[in-house]
Order: C-alpha cells, then structure tokens, then sequence
C-alpha cells in the first residue's frame, strides 16, 4: 500500500466535474484506490462517493493506493489532481 497527502485547489473543492475527471482516472487502475479526509474515507472510483466526501478548497487528502499498479496509480492521480482536475 502507498499514500499520500495532496491539497485540493479547485476553487469549488470537488464538486461533480472534478469529482468526474478523478474518479475517470482512478478507473484506469485495478488497485483499490480511496482517500481519507476529515469526515471520513471515500471510494476514489465513485463518484457518488467522492462528492459526498464534500471536499472543499483547501482541503488536504490523504490518497491511499493497493495493488499490482498502486505506485503508478498514486503517482498519476496526485498529478491530476495537482493539474487541478480539468479547471
């Protein structure tokens, strides 16, 4: 298992757009990708999870990755999200 912290700059947090465009990359990987924040912990591969996470501006996440590719997982999911996620 890898993981790490990554800060959420969209200026609406991770609203249905964004919550997309991180779940569509997190699809691409078999490992079992979720991520913890100060509610709790979300399912990164859905997106009715990730928007009921309620993830605002600001925010830090902790991005968790279990697998046969969860290092290139982790390492691409934290980009997008740093690119951040299509805005």
């Amino acid at each position: 298992m890898v993981s790490e912290k990554v800060q959420i700059n969209n200026p609406s947090g991770l609203h249905l757009r964004p919550a997309g465009i991180l779940c569509k990359e997190a699809m691409k990987y078999k490992s079992l990708i979720t991520f913890e924040y100060a509610g709790g912990t979300a399912n990164a591969k859905s997106v009715l999870s990730v928007l009921g996470a309620c993830v605002k501006c600001g925010d830090e996440i902790t991005i968790f990755c279990e697998g046969a590719d969860e290092t290139e997982a982790l390492r691409n999911l934290v980009m997008v999200i740093n690119k951040g996620l299509g805005e």
